[in-house]
């Protein structure tokens, strides 16, 4: 079987990025850059590897997705198009958000998750 692949149509609900600890450990980065899709705008095809919910490519171990039965959410820099005119529209976890890194303008900001 193929290495899992994906594709969404439409716009977003959301952009974010977020700075909490999961999230900086399974990037590898300071904070993970992501985009909320309604479940019926995405389509998956092929093998993927599952840890806790997140959805993993099996050849290469990039980090792709992870949906139920209401929304996607997918890691957006796992686009084939790059770059995307997909701004951030708020900020989690900014308490763990690197000193060095301003905030994004007009982001709304929560120091931990949304509410």
């Amino acid at each position: 079987m193929r290495a899992g692949s994906f594709v969404v149509t439409g716009d977003p609900t959301r952009i974010g990025i977020c700075h909490c600890t999961d999230c900086r450990v399974e990037s590898g980065s300071a904070f993970t850059y992501f985009g909320i899709w309604p479940a019926d705008q995405f389509t998956t095809a092929g093998e993927t590897t599952v840890f806790e919910g997140r959805r993993f490519c099996p050849s290469c171990g990039s980090r792709l997705f992870a949906y139920d039965d209401t929304e996607a959410e997918i890691k957006l820099g796992s686009l084939s198009d790059a770059p995307t005119d997909l701004v951030p529209v708020y900020e989690l976890w900014v308490k763990r958000r690197e000193p060095w890194l301003a905030p994004i303008d007009g982001a709304e900001q929560f120091d931990e998750d949304r509410t």
